[in-house]
C-alpha cells in the first residue's frame, strides 16, 4: 500500500507583517519539488490584529492549512495561542513553527535548531568551546542563547548596548548566561570559541563598527545570524582577522527542515543547490 502522504495534498503557510520577501517558499517549494509532493507552501500575511482570528481558523481547518512558519511580529503571539507548545518554545516565549494534532495547534521554536546545525556544517567541531559571546539582547538571541547553552557551552556572555535587557536574558536562561554592558566587549571576549553577532548590525548594507577580534581564542569561530549580505561588515573584520567565520544564511535553511518533516512527513537536506537558489534570489533583489 502506497504512503498516503503521497496522494494527500498538504498545504503549508508562513505568516508575518509583511511577509512579501520571505524567501521560505522558495525553500520548501524546493523540497517539495525534490520529493515530488503534491503540496504547497505559500506566503500568507496577516495583521497583528487579524492573528488570533487566523489561530482560531487554522485550528478549525477553515483556511485549510497543515500547519506553517510564523515570522515578525507574531512569534510570542504564536505561542501565547497554541495550544499545546513544546519546552523550548516555553522558554522563549515564541513560536516559529505550528501543526496540527487532533484539532489542536502545536507549537515548537526552531531557530536555535537551525543554528547550531549551521554552525555544524560550517565549523565542524565548533562546539568544543567553553565560552561563547552574544552581541545583542532583542528577540532574536534569545533562541541562540538557548541552543548554545542546551549544546553544553558552558559561559555565555551577553553583551549589549542596554545592559538590563542583557540581563534579562541571564535571569531567563540561567547561570551559563552572565550579562555585561557594550563596554566590556574586549574584556567578555578574551578566550572565547564563539562570537555570534544577533544584532542588526551590517544589515543591507548599513555601517557597522570596528571589532577587534583579537582577543577570542585561536581558532574562534565569528558567525551572523545576519545573512544579507551574505558576508557582512563583522564577517569581513573577523576574516581579515584569520578568524573562521560561518555566515547566517544556513539558519534560515536548516532551521526550515523540522517543520517540513511535520508537514510533509518526509525529513528533508539542506544540499548546496537550495543555498545558490536562495543566493542568487538574493542578488536578484540586491
Amino acid at each position: 500500500m502506497r504512503d498516503s502522504r503521497e496522494t494527500f495534498v498538504n498545504h503549508a503557510f508562513v505568516t508575518g507583517y509583511p511577509i512579501k520577501h520571505s524567501r521560505s517558499p522558495l525553500i520548501h517549494g524546493y523540497w517539495l519539488k525534490q520529493f515530488g509532493i503534491a503540496g504547497s507552501y505559500r506566503a500568507y500575511e496577516v495583521t497583528p490584529e487579524a492573528f488570533p482570528d487566523f489561530m482560531h481558523q487554522l485550528r478549525d481547518g477553515s483556511v485549510g492549512f497543515c500547519g506553517g512558519n510564523v515570522t515578525i511580529p507574531h512569534k510570542e503571539m504564536a505561542f501565547e495561542l497554541s495550544d499545546r507548545p513544546d519546552e523550548l518554545s516555553a522558554e522563549l516565549g515564541a513560536a516559529n513553527t505550528l501543526w496540527l494534532e487532533d484539532g489542536k495547534i502545536c507549537a515548537t521554536n526552531t531557530d536555535g535548531r537551525g543554528f547550531v546545525a549551521n554552525l555544524d556544517e560550517r565549523a565542524s567541531g565548533w562546539d568544543r568551546i567553553s565560552t561563547a559571546v552574544i552581541l545583542g539582547a532583542g528577540g532574536a538571541s534569545r533562541a541562540v542563547i538557548q541552543a548554545v547553552r542546551d549544546r553544553g557551552v558552558k559561559t555565555i556572555h551577553v553583551v549589549n548596548r542596554t545592559a538590563a535587557r542583557a540581563q534579562e536574558l541571564a535571569d531567563r536562561f540561567g547561570r551559563a548566561v552572565e550579562a555585561h554592558p557594550i563596554t566590556a566587549l574586549s574584556e567578555v571576549m578574551a578566550g572565547a570559541g564563539l562570537f555570534v553577532n544577533t544584532t542588526s548590525l551590517g544589515m543591507d548594507g548599513e555601517p557597522a563598527p570596528s571589532i577587534d577580534f583579537s582577543p577570542l581564542a585561536s581558532g574562534a569561530v565569528v558567525t551572523d545570524i545576519v545573512y544579507v549580505p551574505l558576508k557582512t561588515p563583522l564577517l569581513r573584520q573577523a576574516e581579515e582577522q584569520g578568524f573562521r567565520i560561518v555566515d547566517g544564511l544556513g539558519m534560515l535553511l536548516h532551521q526550515a527542515v523540522p517543520g517540513f518533516e511535520k508537514w510533509f512527513g518526509r525529513r528533508p537536506v539542506v544540499d548546496e543547490t537550495l543555498r545558490q537558489i536562495i543566493i542568487e534570489d538574493m542578488d536578484a533583489h540586491a
